[in-house]
C-alpha cells in the first residue's frame, strides 16, 4: 500500500513539557487507523501538526508526498479534517455551506452525503439550528466532499446517537476501500474496537503501540493500552 502520510522525527514540547516526543509513524493507504490515549497523552497535538495548524519543533510530516510546512496549499488539499468541535458558518443552511466548500476545494458529492447522513430534510435549515449531532456529520459531509486522500477525525463519533454513528462509520468504510485513508483520534477503546484494521497508541507524548486490531491478544485492546500505560509509567519514575 502506497503511504499516506508520512511522520518523520516529529517532536512538540510547551515550555519544559514534551507533548510529543520524537515520533516516527507511516499511514497507509487504504488503512482505517485508530489513534487511542489519555488524556494529555499527545493526540490533539500530534493532530494539529498533522493538520498544519502546529509547526513541530523538529521533523517534518508528508500528506501524500506533499510536506505540510513547505507546500501547506498542496498538503492541505489532499485531506480533510473534522476537529472535536467543528466550527461551522451557523447562518448558512447545510446545502450552502457545502457548496461555499466546493467552490474551495472541488468534489460534486454534496446531494448524495446529505443523503447517506440523513440530513437531506434538513439541508435548508440554517446550522444555527442544528443539534451537535448534526453539525459533526455536516462538518463530516465538508471534509469527505472533494474524496480527499486522507481524513483526520478527533473525537469525531461522540455525540452520535447509533444510528447516525452506524450510518457515519459505513462512509468511513467506503472511503477506506475507495483507497482512502482515515486516521481516527479517541478515548474510547471500543471505537476504535469496531471500526479500526489498526492502532497507535500514545502514552506522555511517547508511540507505546502501533499494532493490527486482528492480532490483539486475550483481553484486547484496553488491556494493551493499560499494560503500555504502566510501562511508560515505570519508566518516568
Amino acid at each position: 500500500m502506497a503511504d499516506a502520510v508520512s511522520i518523520d522525527g516529529v517532536s512538540k514540547s510547551f515550555g519544559r513539557v514534551e507533548a510529543v516526543q520524537p515520533l516516527e509513524l507511516t499511514l497507509r493507504a487504504g488503512e482505517f487507523i485508530g489513534l487511542i490515549g489519555h488524556n494529555g497523552a499527545g493526540k490533539s497535538t500530534l493532530l494539529r501538526m498533522l493538520t498544519g495548524i502546529l509547526a513541530p519543533d523538529e521533523g517534518r510530516v508528508l500528506i501524500d508526498g506533499m510536506d505540510i510546512q513547505k507546500s501547506p496549499r498542496e498538503a492541505r488539499q489532499r485531506f480533510g479534517a473534522v476537529p472535536e468541535n467543528p466550527a461551522l458558518y451557523e447562518y448558512m443552511t447545510a446545502r450552502e455551506y457545502l457548496d461555499f466548500v466546493r467552490q474551495i476545494r472541488g468534489g460534486d458529492r454534496a446531494e448524495y452525503l446529505l443523503e447517506q447522513l440523513h440530513l437531506s430534510n434538513d439541508a435548508d435549515r440554517l446550522i444555527r439550528e442544528y443539534s451537535q449531532g448534526m453539525r459533526r456529520k455536516t462538518a463530516l459531509a465538508a471534509a469527505l466532499l472533494s474524496q480527499p486522500k486522507v481524513l483526520f477525525l478527533d473525537e469525531s463519533l461522540n455525540g452520535l446517537d447509533p444510528p447516525s454513528a452506524s450510518v457515519v462509520k459505513g462512509l468511513l468504510k467506503e472511503h477506506v476501500d475507495s483507497g482512502g485513508c482515515v486516521f481516527l483520534s479517541t478515548h474510547v477503546v471500543e471505537t476504535v474496537e469496531s471500526v479500526a484494521d489498526r492502532v497507535v497508541m500514545m502514552a506522555h507524548g511517547q508511540l507505546v503501540a502501533d499494532v493490527q486490531v486482528s492480532d490483539l491478544a486475550s483481553g484486547g485492546l484496553e488491556a494493551l493500552f493499560l499494560e503500555r500505560l504502566e510501562e511508560t509509567r515505570d519508566k518516568s519514575t
